[in-house]
């Protein structure tokens, strides 16, 4: 198996199923991310006048939790003892039902610390139901004493209006803020070697080399991982100048 050095500062392109066991058991101080959504995308959709298609994201509802359950494993397994998980997700409807993401998050190992909301400011006005403007971000460790220090101040609701996703060219159209990621990682500052398994377009590492942290991306895309690279190339050569 290869040390934790040899992941560090790194994109890497290819399944996190496939990468992830080849990482060392309790090695990952902290990860932050955000998994395909699975909301039933597999051409282009709308949100509000914009179209666009991410990713093909559409299969077996069952399929996709097992999925999760997987990559939660997994990530259970590699991270340090008192190492944190930070769960980008959001409640789905589909066929007139909620779906919540502790259909899955409780059927493995992992401790829920908290329970965030974000408010993102969706543009989905289906007058059926309330309109569903908010994600959530679970705080999930694997032991009870695992602790964070709230160095930005803040409540328990995130706002768009505090962090705005940074665009990639009409790229990449399902970012997380950074400057978000930014701050949570303020929230964890004995925290240096940071995990993002599906890392996009580098947005999680962005945070970590502003933030003096080391990062491991996992992308499968081959498009994302490179404009990730480009975007980490730019980010180091602007640091470098200022």
């Amino acid at each position: 198996m290869k040390t934790i050095e040899e992941f560090a500062n790194r994109i890497i392109c290819g399944d996190n199923l496939n990468v992830m066991p080849d990482i060392p058991d309790n090695s990952i101080d902290l990860v932050i991310t955000s998994p395909p959504y699975n909301l039933g995308y597999n051409r282009k959709h709308h949100t509000g006048n914009k179209e666009h298609c991410p990713y093909p994201d559409n299969i077996k509802e069952s399929e996709y939790q097992d999925w999760q359950i997987a990559v939660l494993n997994e990530l259970y397994r590699i991270l340090k003892p008192h190492g944190s998980l930070l769960y980008n997700h959001k409640n789905r409807i589909a066929k007139g039902r909620t779906i919540t993401p502790y259909q899955w998050i409780l059927k493995t190992p992992f401790i829920v610390k908290q329970e965030i909301v974000w408010f993102n400011g969706s543009q989905n006005f289906d007058k059926c139901r309330f309109y569903p403007m908010t994600e959530r971000i679970y705080w999930l460790s694997k032991n009870i004493t695992t602790g964070f220090f709230n160095h930005i101040n803040h409540h328990d609701m995130f706002n768009m209006s505090e962090w705005h996703p940074v665009g990639t060219r009409g790229e990449h159209t399902r970012a997380f803020p950074e400057q978000m990621c930014i701050d949570v990682l303020k929230c964890f500052p004995d925290a240096n070697i940071i995990l993002d398994p599906y890392m996009g377009w580098g947005t999680t590492a962005i945070a970590c080399i502003k933030t003096g942290r080391k990062y491991i991306g996992i992308e499968l895309s081959k498009d994302y991982c490179e404009m990730a690279e480009q975007r980490i190339k730019e980010t180091n050569q602007q640091l470098t100048m200022f």
